[in-house]
């Protein structure tokens, strides 16, 4: 059974001291930290690649859970492999080749996640994708900007992959709050990506503790075997 992963996405971070912010969600709870690629085509904003990855790597044991949104995934993977990327997730929107980029990201030494945007078809990766990939990411918002509204006609799809693939890490990112978490761990994420909704909490550690309490029950209540 999929256990509670929460990943505070740094694109809500202090940009001006990411290794403090980094230690500061680790010392508060978080399993992961989330790092968003961004490249200004996949999608129309900028914001980092290995580089920072790379600098803020030696300040926290976090996992990095790297949100590649970017037009050639597979031009990145080395890089980010070499500057401490754990997870390397890719639009599927992004590649015709995705089986062949799984088998290069855990080449590269790295665990392989595959996004899918709103309005993408569950059909994109089920199957060989679903089962080669460590973890599907089902965007609740559309990719590119933090601060968004929470879509809930994704829920469908979440609850649809989690019936089908009951061990799987399911991830949902965008929106995430006190507000829209009981949705999502109703449907069967066990990876929550949040930014605002963990950043800018007066006590981020009990939001948290909240996600993962909340993700759990559903896992165990919901959808155990």
């Amino acid at each position: 059974m999929p256990v509670a992963k929460i990943s505070p996405s740094m694109l809500s971070s202090d940009f001006a001291h990411l290794a403090c912010e980094a230690k500061r969600m680790y010392k508060n709870g978080a399993d992961w930290l989330h790092l968003d690629v961004m490249d200004g085509h996949f999608v129309p904003n900028l914001t980092w690649g290995a580089p920072i990855i790379s600098a803020i790597r030696p300040h926290t044991e976090a996992y990095f859970d790297c949100h590649m949104m970017v037009s050639n995934p597979s031009q990145w993977v080395d890089d980010i492999a070499k500057a401490g990327g754990q997870m390397y997730t890719f639009h599927i929107e992004a590649t015709q080749d995705p089986t062949g980029l799984i088998k290069q990201i855990h080449d590269a030494g790295m665990q392989a996640g595959v996004a899918i945007k709103p309005g993408t078809p569950i059909e994109s990766v089920v199957g060989q994708v679903a089962e080669l990939c460590d973890m599907i990411l089902v965007m609740t918002v559309e990719p590119g900007f933090g601060g968004q509204r929470f879509m809930a006609q994704c829920m469908p799809k979440v609850e649809a992959l989690r019936r089908k693939y009951p061990n799987l890490d399911i991830e949902v990112d965008g929106g995430l709050s006190l507000e829209t978490i009981d949705a999502s761990a109703d449907a069967g994420a066990n990876v929550i990506v949040a930014g605002t909704g963990i950043f800018k909490a007066e006590k981020p550690d009990e939001v948290i503790a909240t996600f993962k309490e909340k993700v759990n029950k559903a896992q165990e209540t919901k959808f155990a075997a």
